[in-house]
Formats: structure tokens, sequence, C-alpha cells
């Protein structure tokens, strides 16, 4: 069946209005987003309460939420758990700001699969990157898969969980980073740059890559050069060979 909310990865969840409710009045366990069949009449508070969290409310079809609790007992309303909570875009560059270094992020558009995100997470926190950016939509989120895949590395590097990468690319822009798509269609290899200075890297989804919508917001595109017949590398390996490349010219820059 279809991910509900384009997620690749279901998550845990919660059920019933009176478990989500209170999960959101605590706010201690993080949340991905809601499914619930309306937004008025009882739902109203619940879907209120949400977006204050900032927590996405997506309006889904009673056989849907059927599939995810098939005892029927969801009362019309299912939340998907995190497994560690998101930060702030502001907070990453915060973090690069109290390290004194040159902000690193890495931009995925897209990544589905929970394995791939956990890699990344762990080659990011392995290149000292000061930070992750995710899509709210189409794109899997921290669920406990991706936190066991990352070996660990989910506890010690940020992600932020953005509503429109593009406007993100755009908004990092103005704080001064230098964006970059890694796409195997660009004519610049990723060797020929500067990645001493305030970077983002960005890497596309399985299968699709980098959208065009989202490439024309990037400064300028590098590619891996490849030698053998397949022309795309997996986006975990593609981030690894860049973000190393980072360290390497980086190092230069300490001695």
């Amino acid at each position: 069946m279809a991910r509900p909310g384009g997620s690749a990865d279901t998550g845990e969840i919660l059920y019933g209005l009176h478990a989500v409710r209170e999960a959101l009045k605590a706010g201690n366990r993080p949340l991905q987003r809601v499914l619930v069949l309306r937004t008025d009449k009882q739902f109203t508070d619940l879907v209120q309460l949400a977006r204050s969290r900032h927590v996405p409310i997506h309006i889904q079809p009673l056989s849907s939420i059927d599939r995810l609790v098939p005892n029927g007992k969801h009362q019309g309303i299912v939340a998907f758990t995190s497994a560690k909570a998101y930060q702030a875009e502001e907070s990453i560059l915060a973090r690069a700001a109290q390290r004194h270094e040159a902000p690193l992020l890495v931009i995925l558009d897209g990544v589905e699969d929970p394995h791939n995100l956990g890699a990344v997470l762990r080659t990011a926190e392995g290149a000292g990157a000061h930070g992750v950016l995710i899509p709210e939509r189409r794109a899997v989120g921290l669920t406990s898969v991706v936190a066991k895949a990352s070996a660990g590395a989910i506890d010690h590097i940020p992600v932020a969980r953005v509503t429109n990468i593009s406007r993100s690319i755009e908004s990092l822009k103005g704080d001064g980073l230098w964006i970059y798509g890694v796409t195997p269609t660009a004519s610049k290899v990723f060797t020929d740059v500067d990645l001493r200075e305030p970077v983002g890297l960005v890497f596309g989804g399985e299968g699709t890559g980098i959208r065009p919508g989202v490439l024309q917001h990037c400064d300028d595109c590098v590619r891996i050069p490849l030698r053998g017949q397949v022309q795309s590398l997996n986006v975990s390996a593609a981030a690894a060979i860049v973000l190393f490349e980072a360290v390497r010219q980086r190092r230069q820059i300490q001695g």
C-alpha cells in the first residue's frame, strides 16, 4: 500500500484521541506527522495542537487508517513517532558558529529508504558536518529503523525537517552558504570546487535524484566522475565521497 503522507517508512505509531492528544501535550515524544479523518468536530483541538507543535497534519480516508490499525480502535487518528526530536535550521548554523567553523550542511531531497538516511547520518557525523536537512513530505523521517542504521550517529548530529527544501536553500544562501547540487549531469567535478567555505551539499533521493525545481535554486552543480558502466552512486556513498573531500580540504586550512 502507499505510505501515508508520502513517507517511505511508517515508523512507530500512536492511535486514538487520548493517546495522540497526550503525546502532543507532553511534547516528550517527537511526532513526525498526524493522520486524521477530517479536521473539524472532535479533531479540531488535536489539529490545532499539532499545528502549534509544527507537526504536519494529513487528511486520510478511513480505509487507509484502518490498514494501519487493523483492530479499528484508532478513533480516526494516528500519529507517527520519531526516534529523535528535530532541530531548527538556525540551531544547526549556531552549532557551526559555536565551533568556530564554516558551516557544512547536508541537504537531502526526498530520500525514502530509512537505511540510506541512517547511512548518510552516520557519514555526516563522521565527517563533522553540522547538520542534515530533510523535507517533511515524500521522504523518510527519523524512525527507529533510521536510528539503528545510523549506528548511533542520530544522537550526535542535528536533523532539521523543513516544509520546503527550495525555500530553505534560499534561506541558507542568505546566511552566506554556497549550495552545491551533487548530480551526475553536472559538468564540474566535486574536487574542483572550494569546500572550505560555508557550504550546503544537496543530494537527491533514490531513482529520481535532485528534483529540477530544487536544482535550480543551487548556486552550482558538481558530479562524482565514474569510470564504470553505472552512472550514479547510492546517495549514502555519494555523500561519503563529497563530505570527506570537504574534510580533506578543511584539514589543509588547519595545517
